[in-house]
């Protein structure tokens, strides 16, 4: 499809949708998603804005593969400042409504200013206009994505929106499309919520079209797909498993993040991961996954859906959540479960369910679950105060406080601050496993020396979706590296931040990457866009993209200080496993990487590095 050329501009405080032309200039320079997006969003709003003031904005947008044939292009991302962070966020979601969004008609949609009430943005097409959201307010995701189909007489409709989390301004509220999919990171449900914005419907029609050279794109596309489907991991593993496949070989190499990160293997891990969710239940008989999904166009096919156990405490008198809905990630596993001490694969997902209901980021929550039950266990929160006994391995306590967290209820309030401030007002600020105010995902960074760096260095946050060197410390995609050591881990991590970037702009999913390099997406990209998109001009681009974001963070200001990892994983080693004895090598690390990078030892982009940049 290429770009369809055209921005929709809502301005919230007035109350007005205009159209206006993509600034191709930018488009060629940063393709889409989370490249344009960034683009537009650092020119037009200051860095040290108030993220949950009318004064930021909030970037809804497409890749220039969304809509397309090609493998997972149904991809858009929200990119604004995030309020769990202070940085900059572009947070990512599959499903279907990306797709939609460019069968609208649209590459973009800027949202400006607040709302004086609540309200939702219908687009059908090129028509768009915003509609009173009044009766909305107060509903779940799931019951607001069913009354606007509703309501429109269209169960075609396409539609994202936030619950409970995102309207109270939990700082990990995310926004939900498609009932389970989630742009989920960094809070940026909350600034939707800040906006009075309840939700974004789409209806397109348009289809797709303006493809450079389609015979070629076609014929590309279709060589991609077979690359995929004969790889052991997006042709097998996730397809069988989802992402789930991950929980016991991470385990097994000690590197699987537990009870807080105090250590680094779960003994009941075997009971959460993806193939406990084959296995058929004592109870009735059944087991949990009911089948894989996939996402538009996607032939990896990595999404479960999955059944609860009726039975099982957490549901026994509440049948809506009896139904087939989206199960168990391995990121949201990992942090409902070992991150807690918690081995109940029932209690995971209905954790998982409230989430997907009410909008959360399951990994921040789980996380600063976390962190709430160390806090309880050293007698710094009491049973008094946050209404259950909180232990690590607390089942109960881990469902109470999804439960009060979603609707905003007692102590939910405070963990809907995330573990930084959660741990800051009880005294104990080192608790918080986080970079830059967001939780650590599911690889313990002293274990995987490469990922500790990518937390300590991502300028969204603590992140494993902005340089994912699991593939090559634990898989050996491209190549195998040795996950103990640190030597050359800044090159491997700037390596995989660069190219992450330009399957981010692209609006392709990064799983594709378990198969794909730079080079088998360059000639999707080349086929289907105008201009020239050599290997040399997206390296560039990929780069492009990661110093523009680390500016932005820089005049919002982070620096030095915020590159950095927790207390833990400096100086608490690994108890058990492979890597035993280990702490993180961030501090030799680090140097190398701003060397590498092309910046001072301050962290900051030289001005050389800048103009080869044209920044």
């Amino acid at each position: 499809m290429g770009w369809t050329r055209k921005v929709l501009r809502v301005n919230l405080t007035t109350g007005t949708c205009v159209a206006e032309p993509l600034n191709m200039e930018w488009a060629q320079d940063y393709l889409g998603c989370r490249g344009l997006a960034t683009k537009y969003f650092t020119t037009e709003v200051d860095p040290k804005v108030d993220p949950l003031s009318p004064a930021n904005k909030m970037l809804m947008v497409t890749g220039p593969l969304t809509g397309t044939m090609a493998s997972t292009g149904g991809r858009y991302s929200v990119v604004t400042k995030g309020p769990l962070t202070g940085a900059i966020a572009c947070s990512n979601s599959g499903g279907y409504f990306g797709a939609e969004m460019k069968f609208a008609g649209w590459d973009m949609i800027i949202f400006e200013g607040k709302s004086p009430k609540p309200v939702y943005l219908y687009v059908e097409n090129d028509r768009a206009e915003l509609l009173d959201a009044a009766g909305l307010w107060g509903k779940s995701c799931w019951d607001t994505e069913e009354t606007i189909k509703a309501s429109h007489q269209d169960p075609q409709i396409r539609v994202c929106s936030i619950g409970l989390a995102g309207e109270n301004q939990v700082l990990f509220a995310c926004i939900i499309n498609d009932l389970h999919r989630a742009a989920g990171r960094s809070g940026v449900g909350a600034v939707m919520g800040s906006k009075n914005l309840k939700a974004v419907a789409i209806r397109g029609t348009k289809g797709f079209g303006g493809i450079r050279d389609f015979p070629a794109f076609l014929e590309v596309t279709n060589q991609k797909k077979k690359i995929l489907a004969d790889n052991a991991v997006t042709g097998q593993g996730l397809p069988k498993y989802g992402t789930q496949v991950l929980m016991n070989v991470i385990n097994e190499m000690g590197a699987l993040p537990t009870r807080n990160h105090r250590d680094v293997q779960f003994d009941q891990a075997s009971k959460i991961g993806g193939e406990a969710m084959h296995e058929k239940r004592p109870t009735d008989g059944k087991a949990q996954l009911v089948t894989n999904a996939a996402c538009f166009a996607c032939t990896i096919a990595c999404g479960r859906i999955s059944k609860i156990d009726q039975t099982h405490f957490t549901v026994t008198n509440n049948p809506k959540y009896w139904g087939a809905t989206g199960g168990l990630e391995y990121e949201a596993a990992w942090a409902l479960g070992a991150a807690n001490g918690v081995g109940d694969l029932e209690a995971l997902h209905y954790a998982n369910m409230l989430c997907n209901e009410q909008g959360m980021d399951p990994i921040t929550f789980g996380t600063t679950v976390g962190a709430a039950m160390e806090l309880y266990e050293l007698g710094l929160l009491t049973k008094e105060q946050i209404g259950e006994e909180a232990p690590f391995g607390s089942t109960k306590a881990m469902a109470h406080f999804a439960e009060i967290t979603a609707r905003g209820e007692g102590f939910g309030k405070e963990l809907a601050l995330g573990s930084k401030r959660l741990c800051a007002k009880y005294g104990r600020p080192d608790l918080s496993m986080s970079v830059k105010g967001q939780e650590f995902p599911a690889y313990d960074g002293r274990a995987i020396q490469g990922m500790g760096l990518a937390y300590a260095t991502s300028n969204r946050g603590a992140c494993h979706l902005r340089g994912y060197t699991v593939a090559s410390e634990v898989l050996g995609i491209p190549v195998k590296t040795d996950p103990h050591v640190t030597e050359g881990k800044a090159e491997l991590v700037k390596a995989f931040q660069d190219a992450t970037g330009v399957f981010d702009s692209a609006g392709i999913c990064i799983f594709t990457s378990f198969a794909w390099g730079l080079a088998d997406v360059q000639p999707q990209i080349a086929a289907a866009c105008e201009g020239d998109w050599s290997m040399e001009k997206l390296a560039l681009m990929g780069e492009r993209i990661w110093n523009m974001e680390k500016q932005f963070n820089l005049a919002a200001g982070l620096g030095k200080k915020d590159d950095d990892l927790p207390p833990r994983l400096k100086t608490e080693a690994c108890k058990t496993g492979p890597a035993k004895g280990l702490v993180s090598g961030l501090d030799k690390m680090l140097p190398e990487y701003y060397q590498i990078r092309g910046w001072n030892e301050d962290g900051v982009p030289k001005r050389e590095t800048l103009e080869r940049l044209g920044l």
